[in-house]
């Protein structure tokens, strides 16, 4: 899964492109990518793990005219560990990133979520110095690791780094402390030392007990952690997290999530994590960039982008919402809420995490926002349930009404029956106003 990413330029054969049975590590295209580096290329035909043809914009746009993705919160620039500005990369004419810029802060953990396609993993190997951007800054440390206009591309091996990819990167015929070790030896580091690096990273990662173990026997989240070892065992800067999980079945992958999120807190990992899984975001980072076609959609903290969504993308990506159509009436709005009318004569308060134009045609509601009783203070709306569905930890309901056909996702407790009427209830801060 990782691969320490120090000497990589210089030693591709070695540390990113195993030969034979070794070679499970990470992805094909990495692997040319670090061939590529050996003999000091940067190639950017071919296609890029996270970039399909023709979901990026076709051509950079100016500045001014990119989306608004809203404040990237930080104390101060000054604090920043990570900075990207106006990040360009392309293949040919297709741009997979598309003028993006974020900072990171020390010990922060942010995520890059979106689809696939949207530019995510594209970003986090541009850090990393895998990719080649034709455009743009990224600045570690407040040291230029490549600068444009600087003509600037500071190698891999040099940034201070280290990756952890979507494959295990465990090289089998190696035991769990020659694993975690092999990156230390790199670096020409005593018995001594790395004996020390070695069985404190083992204790982080709870696998002590298994460093003589050979890695072909050790199960996939065993494998996950010693590749996490090996990312943290030089102690690096930056971590970079390449959808680390997706290969873990679901009960594991939400262990492993809550062991990331511990032990980045307990070190004070600066990191950027990779996934399009929205329900790992939420739960694991500190702020969350949305990502679509190569550029930012909105930043912000999971709560942030759960609910207060400034898009219909982000709205309908993240989590489960029901979109409802219809048109501002700015003669009704009062008391800082907006008044909103929907077909069919229905009026609704809503609330707006934007500066309104005027021209806003859609909201959104959470379904997990939506009771089926009247609360004072809510919005009401009459319906007709059309259909149940059992979900184990919640029951889905869609419900028909003059807004349409809303979705409503409640506990399992206190059913109601297909033909049943109801009265649906939601907060006038849970309805919000999409920009246009």
């Amino acid at each position: 899964m990782a691969a320490d990413l120090h000497g990589l330029r210089a030693r591709a054969g070695r540390v990113g492109v195993p030969h034979g049975t070794e070679r499970q590590g990470d992805r094909a295209v990495d692997r040319q990518r670090l061939g590529q580096q050996r003999h000091g290329a940067h190639g950017r035909d071919g296609p890029d793990p996270d970039f399909h043809g023709g979901r990026g914009a076709g051509h950079p746009v100016p500045a001014h005219a990119r989306r608004n993705p809203g404040a990237d919160v930080n104390a101060s620039r000054s604090d920043a560990r990570i900075e990207v500005s106006d990040l360009v990369v392309s293949y040919g004419e297709a741009v997979a990133v598309n003028g993006v810029s974020f900072t990171v802060g020390r010990g922060e953990h942010v995520t890059l979520l979106g689809p696939s396609g949207c530019g995510k993993t594209t970003t986090l190997r541009a850090i990393a110095g895998l990719e080649q951007p034709m455009a743009g800054s990224i600045r570690i440390d407040g040291q230029a690791m490549y600068a444009a206009g600087e003509r600037r591309n500071v190698p891999t091996e040099q940034r201070g780094v280290s990756m952890v990819f979507q494959s295990y990167a465990v090289w089998p015929h190696m035991s769990v402390f020659d694993n975690v070790a092999y990156g230390l030896r790199v670096r020409k580091q005593s018995r001594e030392e790395i004996a020390r690096a070695v069985e404190r990273a083992l204790d982080l990662v709870q696998m002590r007990h298994l460093g003589g173990r050979p890695a072909s026997k050790l199960s996939g989240g065993q494998q996950q952690r010693v590749a996490l070892a090996r990312a943290i065992a030089f102690s690096p800067t930056v971590v970079l997290f390449d959808e680390p999980l997706s290969n873990l079945d679901a009960k594991l992958r939400a262990e492993m999530r809550v062991e990331l999120r511990e032990l980045q807190r307990r070190l004070d990992i600066t990191s950027v994590y990779v996934t399009h899984d929205q329900e790992e975001a939420l739960a694991i980072s500190d702020r969350v960039i949305v990502m679509n076609q190569g550029v930012i959609e909105q930043i912000g903290s999971p709560e942030q982008i759960y609910n207060s969504p400034r898009s219909r993308f982000v709205a309908d990506f993240v989590g489960s919402a029901n979109i409802i159509k219809g048109r501002l009436d700015p003669a009704s709005s009062d008391g800082g809420l907006l008044a909103f009318e929907v077909e069919g004569g229905l009026t609704l308060r809503v609330s707006a995490p934007h500066a309104v134009r005027g021209d806003e045609t859609e909201v959104a509601v959470r379904t997990a926002y939506i009771d089926m009783q009247a609360r004072p203070g809510d919005n009401h709306v009459r319906g007709t349930v059309r259909q149940r569905m059992f979900h184990g930890d919640f029951v889905q309901y869609i419900v028909d009404c003059p807004c349409g056909s809303l979705i409503v996702r409640r506990p399992p407790t206190n059913l109601l029956d297909e033909g049943a009427e109801a009265t649906l209830s939601f907060s006038p801060e849970h309805c919000v106003l999409l920009a246009a």
